[in-house]
């Protein structure tokens, strides 16, 4: 078996169940219409390996310029993507919230823009290839959106949702 093919994306809660935390979990999968908890785990388990280079680079000598370098690249690949603004600093990543990352997926994006009228059409959307960014088809609702990839997010020129008529876009006028 290759290397990496097995390992698992994402860590699983350490309690099975905790009625708080399911509620909370259940109410995340429903709002950005994830199909699964796999799907919010990953993006927690994200989350976590966010913080946890930050919370490396904090203890390190700040005076450093390698340090220096490698902060000043982890926060340009996370103001890259969204997940922080550009007045963001390096402590600021330790306050970040998993709805931060949620909010960046191609599926909340394109709900957010209104192609979509609720999370789960966005979903149905980019599996059936409906949409695009920057003219190339995505298929993956999970794929994260860079900052300045979001304006060209759209329908597909030769989808039949690209029409301004067509029923499933009719509500949202």
């Amino acid at each position: 078996m290759p290397l990496g093919t097995d390992t698992k994306q994402y860590e699983t809660p350490n309690h099975p169940y905790q009625g708080e935390r399911i509620a909370d979990e259940h109410s995340l999968v429903e709002r950005y219409g994830l199909s699964n908890k796999e799907e919010l785990w990953r993006a927690q388990s994200e989350l976590r390996s966010y913080r946890r280079e930050a919370r490396e680079l904090l203890g390190q000598a700040q005076d450093d310029e390698t340090v220096v370098r490698r902060s000043e690249e982890f926060l340009g690949r996370l103001k890259r993507v969204g997940v922080l603004d550009e007045a963001d600093e390096l402590g600021d990543v330790l306050s970040l919230e998993v709805e931060d990352v949620l909010e960046r997926r191609l599926q909340t994006v394109v709900y957010r823009k209104g192609l979509a009228n609720t999370t789960q059409q966005a979903r149905q959307f980019i599996v059936h290839g409906h949409i695009v960014v920057d003219g190339q088809r995505h298929r993956v609702p999970s794929y994260v959106v860079d900052v300045d990839e979001e304006d060209l997010v759209d329908f597909e020129e030769n989808s039949p949702l690209a029409d301004d008529l067509h029923p499933e876009r009719a509500e949202e006028q």
